[in-house]
Formats: structure tokens, C-alpha cells, sequence
């Protein structure tokens, strides 16, 4: 490669090129950076150099099985789960039950629950004489 035409002179005039400063290199960051990679290269730990797609596809893989993991275990219940459960839906239906004869009651006309206190009433009396 040839060589400019510059260098040979030795005019004082001529502002010599001189290569430009780079600042990552000056930079504080950029030195320790380079000199723990190096202390690690000497020490054989190497990092890890996996392009980024592959570690955002690992990342999501194990966010995807955390996730499983989760779903499987609040779906694996125990046997006092599952005989809680029983007991409560048991209890819920005899509330509907109640709520049901209720409204019945209240929706029923007079004489229907006069009639029904009356049998009460004769019940009653019939067991206080026994």
C-alpha cells in the first residue's frame, strides 16, 4: 500500500494526521469489563456466547414449565380438598332447599298455612298427653 505524499514532506505548515481517541476504550466500564473477561478467559470460564433469540426461546420454555408446574399442582388436590369440597356443595344444596320452601311457604295462600299450623298445633298436643 502505497503511502500519501504528506509524510515524506517534512513541511512545518502540514497538520499531520493523527489517530482519533476512542472513547469506549478510555472508558472506565469498558477497561474493567475487558480486564475481568480476560481474567476469566485465563481461568477457563468462558461466557456463555448464545445469540439472543436462543436465550429469549430458553427463557420462555422455562417461564412455560414454571407455569405447568403451577397449573398441575392447584389441579392435584388432596383428599381432605376433595371431601371439603363435597361437604361444601352438600351444604350449599340443602341452603337452596331451605331458601326454595321458604318462598313456597311465602307464596302459599292463608288457609294453606293456617292448615299446616293447625297439624303442628294437634301434633304437639298429642305429645304432651303421651
Amino acid at each position: 500500500m502505497a503511502e500519501p505524499d504528506y509524510i515524506e514532506d517534512d513541511n512545518p505548515e502540514l497538520i499531520r494526521p493523527q489517530k482519533l481517541i476512542n472513547p469506549v476504550k478510555t472508558s472506565r466500564n469498558h477497561q474493567d469489563l475487558h480486564r475481568e473477561l480476560l481474567m476469566n478467559q485465563k481461568r477457563g470460564l468462558a461466557p456463555q456466547n448464545k445469540p439472543e433469540l436462543q436465550k429469549v426461546m430458553e427463557k420462555r420454555k422455562r417461564d412455560q414449565v414454571i407455569k405447568q408446574k403451577e397449573e398441575e399442582a392447584q389441579k392435584k388436590k388432596s383428599d381432605l380438598e376433595i371431601e371439603l369440597l363435597k361437604r361444601q356443595q352438600k351444604l350449599e344444596q340443602l341452603e337452596l332447599e331451605k331458601q326454595k320452601l321458604q318462598e313456597e311457604q311465602e307464596n302459599a295462600p292463608e288457609f294453606v298455612k293456617v292448615k299446616g299450623n293447625l297439624r303442628r298445633t294437634g301434633q304437639e298436643v298429642a305429645q304432651a298427653q303421651e
